[in-house]
């Protein structure tokens, strides 16, 4: 809804932390930088404080200032969680009350980490009050599309699709982060070049299996030794066992034949990932990884897979020197 008046009062809610932190921050910066605008900021755990004693915070008449910044955090999940019981009811109508009564110098932030229902009371006043204003913050579903159109808006700098697609596998929905590791691979092209994938998985903790992914362009391309290299920086992961990372690979060498058959009897690369019901960025990196093997190869490689897997299991083999002797052959 367009506000003709400045709002008196905002509701900001939803998981995206980072769009819904710099929207406060905005506000925050509205209120000046000098001395005094500090005595006019508050900050409340909802968890913690009272309707009451918030009000009268918000209500209290600026020192030699304008406006009175109130931010309060977890609010009404906490007034209306399971439990709260007449306590939060009170306080819910006593919120519904009061708002639209808030003086015209006070500003008052509730911030809610969950996306709030548009049948919640509150939102709706907030909505159709002049004085208040409501936004939900949500993850975007093209979190690909979103690192690059950050990337270029806030850093000026261009992320190619495969960096950007990596970053996304990695980061998921959490904006933050993702916006944490564009800062740092800005810094580390220095701003002179677009962000590539190797940039990405030279300076993002990729997950363990972005880097068995590299591990394998290793061993299809006969570089025996890098593919050791990536093996043992597996091993060497915090709480990455030996068992639980043969697994990987074994999964990760039995998605390669899916794709390669899906290929080979007439199937698009772009359809990958719909045929394995996989995400699209290691559907891509499968159909470029299959390239490389034959459908033989790939059978024979899972069946020395599996028999490693059963000389591990039956203590005929160390897996570390299973899994040392299953990459060496490979890249022979």
């Amino acid at each position: 809804m367009t506000n003709k008046t400045t709002p008196t009062f905002y509701i900001f809610h939803g998981e995206d932390s980072l769009t819904r932190d710099e929207a406060v921050k905005k506000l925050r910066d509205a209120m000046g930088g000098d001395s005094n605008a500090d005595l006019n900021i508050s900050e409340f755990d909802g968890q913690v404080a009272s309707v009451a004693e918030i009000i009268n915070a918000v209500t209290s008449y600026p020192f030699l200032s304008d406006k009175r910044l109130v931010i309060v955090k977890d609010l009404l999940a906490w007034l209306t969680r399971k439990g709260a019981g007449a306590v939060g009811k009170k306080g819910i109508e006593h919120l519904l009350e009061v708002l639209p009564t808030l003086p015209d110098y006070s500003r008052l932030v509730l911030i809610e980490r969950e996306t709030l229902s548009d049948k919640d009371k509150l939102v709706q006043l907030a909505e159709s009050s002049p004085n208040g204003y409501s936004k939900g913050f949500t993850a975007p579903k093209d979190a690909t599309g979103w690192i690059q159109k950050r990337a270029q808006a806030e850093y000026n700098i261009q992320i190619d699709n495969r960096a950007a697609a990596a970053l996304a596998e990695v980061t998921g929905d959490d904006l933050q982060r993702a916006d944490n590791e564009l800062v740092k691979l800005f810094n580390y092209v220095a701003g002179e070049r677009p962000i590539t994938e190797a940039d990405v998985a030279a300076l993002t903790p990729y997950v363990p299996e972005a880097n068995i992914f590299a591990m394998i362009d290793a061993l299809a391309t006969g570089r025996g030794q890098q593919a050791l290299q990536l093996l043992h920086r597996l091993m060497a992961e915090k709480d990455q066992d030996a068992f639980s990372l043969f697994g990987m690979i074994i999964r990760q060498f039995r998605l390669l034949l899916l794709a390669k058959e899906h290929l080979t009897t007439g199937g698009s690369p772009g359809s990958v990932a719909g045929a394995l019901g996989i995400k699209p960025y290691p559907a891509q990196k499968l159909a470029q990884q299959s390239r490389t093997f034959s459908v033989e190869q790939l059978e024979r490689i899972l069946r020395s897979l599996l028999d490693y897997d059963v000389k591990m299991k039956t203590g005929r083999i160390d897996p570390d020197l299973a899994l040392d002797l299953f990459v060496a052959s490979v890249s022979k």
